[in-house]
């Protein structure tokens, strides 16, 4: 996968987060696409391109940093609407 990408159990998928490889200050910003990593003690899966851009693809794990750059719009739901009608008055 080529893509800048990454898997997590509970942000909701869209969520943009920046993540900080700790050993080299290397950071991308990724999109959750995905649920898991379904292994304990780790936070997140990233894609092969990310993981390379990363600086950890031989390794396979490095510690890291998320930071929430932004969550995804609730387009179609009910809250979402009620804040567009609130931003338009």
């Amino acid at each position: 996968m080529e893509a800048m990408t990454c898997a997590h159990r509970k942000l909701p998928l869209g969520t943009l987060i920046k993540v900080t490889n700790l050993l080299n200050a290397r950071s991308l910003v990724l999109k959750v696409t995905d649920r898991g990593p379904w292994v304990a003690n780790r936070l997140l899966d990233v894609s092969m391109s990310a993981a390379r851009r990363l600086g950890f693809i031989g390794a396979g794990l490095a510690p890291v940093r998320l930071q929430v750059v932004s969550y995804p719009q609730a387009s179609g739901s009910p809250v979402g609407q009620a804040l567009v009608a609130q931003t338009h008055q």
